[in-house]
């Protein structure tokens, strides 16, 4: 009943050491996105609360990344909003980003050409959806 592993040999032991490093620096990134995505919006639902104003005529809102940095700028809670919005999108973006770091690191280069390859299509996907 109580097995005993297995020694394993010293490069199989640094790899699962780096899988681990990798996985924790991967999860992390993605906590740290969604929370200061949180805290951003919730910023911007507290400013809308206490003012109740958008910042912005009625039916007028801020439709591409210029103005909504305008708008961060001017402290519009609106714009505060899609911030974190804008954030918590690009979290899992970032999440790639540090993937391809990772696999390059470890010199993966399967995994480094299948994240890239998936990186790639993320950002054209972002540059298709602006165009109109």
């Amino acid at each position: 009943m109580n097995e005993r592993k297995k020694p394993q040999p010293p490069e199989k032991q640094q790899s699962d050491d780096g899988i681990e490093r990798a996985e924790l620096i991967i999860a992390k990134s993605l906590k740290i996105g969604v929370l200061l995505s949180s805290f951003i919006i919730g910023i911007g639902l507290i400013l809308f609360l206490i003012t109740g104003q958008s910042g912005y005529p009625q039916g007028a809102y801020p439709t591409d990344f210029s103005a909504i940095l305008q708008g961060l700028i001017a402290m519009k809670s609106y714009a505060i909003i899609l911030t974190g919005l804008f954030l918590l999108i690009l979290t899992p973006v970032f999440r790639v980003g540090i993937s391809i770091l990772i696999f390059l690191k470890e010199k993966d280069r399967l995994y480094v050409f299948i994240t890239t390859l998936v990186f790639t299509i993320l950002i054209i996907s972002f540059l298709l959806g602006k165009i109109e």
